[in-house]
């Protein structure tokens, strides 16, 4: 196994229709108004953005995300990414029950010199930061999702 290669898998249950859940995850622009870990998301182009995260650890990520799959029927949207990490990211939305479980998939291979230094050592940590980023975005979702 390559160790600067990372999968994660983690989802959430939202308790909005799929379709809702859908439409806000489809608004990159608006994931730092909801996410604390997506510092900032700029359009460069109809389905190219630029964004920055950032969570416990002390260092930060500039990740360029191109779209690749737009479904709402299918309940998918998925992004390449070049940058600090090269790879993709999706979510898979899905009703469950009165509300959605959103599933978000990603697979990449780090970039960021100072993290292919720390591969092995930090592998652990790396880990635990992408959980604590996810756990983030998913409470503030919710709350963003039960305010508006």
């Amino acid at each position: 196994m390559d160790r600067n290669h990372h999968r994660f898998r983690s989802t959430w249950a939202l308790p909005v229709p799929p379709a809702r859940a859908y439409a806000v995850l489809a608004r990159a622009e608006d994931y730092p108004r909801w996410w604390p870990q997506v510092r900032a998301v700029r359009w460069t182009g109809d389905t190219t953005a630029v964004l920055t995260v950032r969570s416990l650890l002390p260092y930060e990520m500039t990740l360029m995300a191109r779209e690749t799959r737009n479904e709402p029927g299918a309940g998918v949207l998925e992004v390449a990414l070049t940058g600090d990490l090269d790879g993709w990211a999706r979510w898979t939305v899905t009703p469950a029950g009165s509300g959605t479980l959103a599933r978000y998939d990603q697979a990449v291979e780090v970039n960021k010199p100072l993290l292919r230094r720390f591969a092995v050592p930090g592998r652990p940590l790396f880990r635990a930061n992408h959980r604590l980023m996810m756990r983030g975005g998913r409470r503030g979702l919710v709350a963003y999702l039960e305010a508006v």
